[in-house]
């Protein structure tokens, strides 16, 4: 099994594939999930994915054999409180990945009990419409410190020898007071300087990440950096591998800028 990539994917908003509007608008979006099988190569063995809507006091990994659906978004229409994407879990990849993070010597736990969010199950509807790809997540921990969350990247890389398809399920612009006209300048700004962050030399690149709040328009771009944060699992998985953009689109729901990268 050849070495799987990681990813940065911005993963949009709500449950924006089942509504024409919105998916006509993210259509970019769509063709650069949906290009993902391709561009990897390979079939994956499972989906590892960090979505910014899963975060806990631990790294939990989710550990249930069919996990539910979390409709975590408000005000939208009926029927995307209808959307099933019956992946299978992954119990024995997940006791492997919690043995994985305790051995770095950071905390965590298996949880049986949370289901996919839509941070993962939007773009995995995208990537694999079949729903049969053995799919789990990782929780971030509150406070998103990004050396912890590298941490946690780092001790994921071995998984990707082992065909594990690992996924940071984000947004570079989340900043949902500033949406509109409001975002064009700070997204574009914090978007050119994430860009040129990641075509940095390994250890350059790795430093600027963690120093991610001296970027131009940082705060302005991520109040609250839940949606930055699976960036630094993606990246320190990858720690010492080429970046390519795979998706960049300006002008989102009215003046967001946003961008997805590969790792490898």
């Amino acid at each position: 099994m050849a070495r799987m990539p990681t990813y940065f994917i911005s993963h949009g908003g709500g449950p924006w594939p089942w509504m024409p509007d919105m998916a006509a608008h993210l259509e970019p979006l769509a063709r650069s999930l949906a290009a993902m099988p391709g561009e990897i190569g390979a079939r994956p063995e499972a989906v590892l994915m960090i979505s910014g809507h899963w975060e806990t006091d631990a790294f939990a990994v989710m550990h249930s054999a069919r996990p539910k659906m979390v409709y975590d978004y408000h005000g939208f229409p009926p029927h995307t409180y209808e959307i099933t994407y019956a992946a299978p879990g992954a119990p024995a990849l997940a006791e492997q990945v919690a043995g994985l993070i305790a051995g770095a010597g950071l905390p965590t736990r298996l949880d049986d009990a949370v289901g996919y969010d839509h941070g993962t199950f939007v773009p995995m509807a995208l990537m694999y419409p079949q729903a049969d790809m053995p799919l789990f997540q990782v929780s971030l921990r509150h406070g998103y410190d990004p050396v912890a969350h590298m941490a946690l990247g780092r001790a994921l890389a071995p998984l990707r020898d082992q065909g594990v398809l690992i996924v940071g399920s984000g947004l570079s612009y989340h900043n949902l007071a500033q949406f509109g006209p409001r975002a064009r300048v700070p997204s574009v700004a914090f978007d050119t300087w994430l860009n040129d962050a990641l075509a940095l030399p390994p250890e350059e690149r790795s430093a600027a990440i963690l120093n991610w709040e001296a970027a131009p328009y940082a705060r302005a771009c991520h109040a609250q950096e839940d949606h930055l944060a699976p960036l630094f699992a993606a990246l320190g998985a990858a720690e010492q591998e080429a970046a390519t953009r795979v998706y960049h689109q300006s002008e989102i729901f009215g003046g967001v800028t946003a961008s997805s990268f590969r790792f490898g």
